[in-house]
């Protein structure tokens, strides 16, 4: 097979340099895009990506069409100097699918606070839904070699095509706020709840218990974390139950949706907050903004370590090792411009 490494040419993920042409694949080009905002922005001709990272020296969009292939149905490769503004990587493109990651190239030098590891699928930091296959492991994540049909995938998202049918924030004075705080599937998980089997530990099995809430009196629910965490960031034998190992910051958890298609989260999560809000009840989000999964230097690489560690995450003087003022492993770099930047 041929093989090429021109930039802006498309082909497999497989390999850290080369890449074969594909073989009678028909993909569109990709154009220049922009760099604002960061994230998939979709457009009624496409969707514009754009990505942050400073040391990476190359930069693939990959594209699935199912959560565990073990390789992208198609790869566009970022021109440094088309697809490249400072730094910021940036590519619009026609016609995708809603499964995406990203692979960054660069060196691997820890001690100089650099993880690029071109092996990895790596979720995009600003996406708004996340897929995770079955075979999901975390162990495995932490091992050398491709994790494609294994990784979490992010998932492209028009919020436009979303009817909030007017809903808007209640607004009410604090001091006429009484605060019920719950755990998304606990509260329904068991079959006492009365909630019906197939909606049990769900956005939608929330909405079911709305009546139940007004009973109550309440006129806020305070949700612990509904942001994609991996639920393998604990002990063995263990599961992560609380969600207080955040990896897509701005993706509401996969798990605590009844629904089984990509944007089924997504939907649920919203229809959640417009039916409380209908009922009179705010919504108060418990959020995750200190760390991540990825955990200290020996944790799996997911997303922010492999695109721009000295930016992402708070590092020791010796920049081989994270700081820990969290106590999980790592502590996001808040101070820097980039991280909570949408």
């Amino acid at each position: 097979m041929p093989y090429d490494v021109r930039p802006g040419v498309q082909g497999d993920a497989v390999g850290a340099v080369a890449r074969r042409a594909p073989e009678a694949v028909t993909v569109p080009i990709a154009k220049a895009g922009r760099s604002s905002p960061l994230g998939p922005t979709v457009y009624s001709s496409g969707v514009n990506f754009s990505l942050y990272s400073r040391d990476a020296l190359r930069v693939d969009l990959l594209f699935f069409d199912r959560e565990d292939d073990s390789r992208p149905s198609r790869t566009i490769f970022l021109d440094p100097v088309v697809n490249r503004t400072n730094h910021y990587w940036h590519a619009f493109v026609p016609g995708v699918q809603p499964g995406h990651g990203f692979r960054a190239y660069g060196p691997y030098d820890p001690s100089s606070g650099l993880r690029f590891d071109p092996t990895k699928v790596l979720l995009d930091p600003y996406g708004r839904g996340v897929v995770v296959p079955k075979s999901y492991s975390r162990e495995a994540v932490q091992q050398k070699g491709d994790n494609a049909a294994t990784a979490m995938k992010s998932v492209i998202v028009d919020p436009s095509l979303y009817d909030w049918e007017g809903d808007s924030p209640i607004n009410r004075p604090p001091t006429h706020t009484i605060v019920y705080e719950m755990h998304v599937k606990g509260f329904t998980a068991h079959p006492n709840s009365g909630v019906s089997e197939g909606n049990r530990g769900t956005f939608r099995g929330l909405i079911e218990k709305i009546p139940y809430l007004q009973e109550l009196g309440i006129s806020a629910v305070e949700l612990l974390p509904v942001f994609q965490f991996d639920r393998q960031d604990c002990p063995p034998g263990r599961v992560n139950y609380w969600g207080y190992a955040p990896i897509s910051f701005f993706a509401p958890h996969q798990a605590y949706s009844s629904r089984p298609d990509s944007l089924g989260p997504v939907d649920e999560f919203r229809d959640m907050v417009k039916a409380l809000h209908r009922a009179g009840i705010e919504v108060i989000l418990d959020v995750v903004f200190n760390h991540t999964a990825e955990g200290d230097h020996r944790g799996p690489t997911l997303s922010f370590r492999a695109l721009d560690n000295n930016a992402y995450y708070v590092l020791e003087p010796d920049r081989s090792y994270y700081s820990n003022f969290s106590g999980t492993g790592n502590t996001l770099n808040a101070n820097h411009p980039i991280v909570f930047d949408e």
